[in-house]
């Protein structure tokens, strides 16, 4: 892992004359036997991404984290790889972990095995060096396995009704009449439901990821990405808040603009907001560091 200090990307890092050449050919090799050792694993995983929207974003973490290796690739082939073989008791494991989950049914047993085959290879081919160089895109892979259901229950419900009273409140102090009824509000035109698509789980997971990058790419500040991800969890909980409240605005000017393509704009407009958001709270971090960091320049008057 990185430690929480300020230090450049490995990208910056000029290339080195000792550089190797890419090995193609080994990262080939290994790669598709790790695919294919996962492969029934890794198809129900792709399936999900395409049927769940709450973790459609999985197909762009590998992407991301893929290339952000590739930024540091020169920095990469200059370490020196000394192979650590007790990745092989991590590679062991995880084929075990994998065998228990698909025996329990349990897809996030079997779906983290396949992160943790891979953090066993890459310490058998380049030992702790390949994976202090490789730490936050290995960070970022996690974000592409759903959590477990059991969680995810936990977390979804208790968001529907902090929407559901927010979005009460509001419509209230706008002077529209409104009943609630747990994640149910009952206006004077339909009944809206603050289902569990509606319970910004989806942004909520979404604004994390992307906030790492972020701040991955305009900072160079490693602690800036742990602020800014601690940063997501309440704007995206407030931005799905807001979303529901305008839900029932609009429901009440026509019920066609809460219902089908009108409110799946409607979502990318608050997620755009709350992205908007985030960036305005890297800039505020940022000033306040700045004024902190800036010199006492009032007069001595002594």
């Amino acid at each position: 892992m990185e430690t929480l200090t300020e230090q450049e990307p490995l990208n910056q890092h000029p290339p080195s004359a000792d550089a190797r050449p890419i090995p193609w050919a080994e990262i080939a090799w290994f790669g598709t036997l790790l695919i294919v050792a996962y492969f029934p694993i890794l198809r129900k995983l792709v399936d999900q991404w395409m049927t769940d929207d709450d973790v459609s974003h999985g197909f762009f973490v590998p992407l991301v984290a893929g290339y952000i290796v590739w930024q540091r690739r020169e920095a990469l082939l200059s370490l020196t790889w000394k192979p650590a073989w007790w990745g092989l008791s991590l590679l062991l494991w995880s084929g075990i972990q994998a065998f228990l989950g698909m025996l329990g049914a349990e897809l996030f047993l079997q779906r983290t095995a396949f992160l943790e085959a891979l953090v066993g290879l890459l310490l058998i081919l380049g030992g702790t060096a390949a994976i202090r160089a490789l730490s936050f895109p290995l960070l970022l892979l996690p974000f592409m396995i759903p959590i477990p259901t059991v969680i995810y229950n936990q977390i979804t419900f208790p968001l529907q009704l902090f929407a559901s009273q927010v979005a009460e409140f509001c419509l209230m102090l706008i002077n529209i009449p409104v009943l609630r009824d747990g994640n149910i509000l009952e206006l004077a035109s339909q009944k809206l439901s603050v289902a569990e698509a509606c319970s910004g789980i989806r942004s909520l997971l979404m604004l994390t990821f992307l906030s790492l990058v972020y701040a991955y790419f305009f900072d160079k500040k490693v602690w800036m990405r742990w602020a800014l991800f601690f940063c997501t969890i309440p704007i995206a909980i407030i931005a799905n808040a807001g979303r529901v409240t305008i839900t029932g605005i609009l429901s009440e000017i026509d019920t066609n603009l809460a219902t089908g393509i009108f409110h799946e704009t409607e979502g990318f407009v608050i997620f755009g907001i709350a992205f908007a958001f985030l960036a305005l709270t890297h800039w505020g971090i940022n000033w306040v560091c700045g004024i902190r960091s800036q010199p006492n320049l009032a007069p001595d008057t002594e």
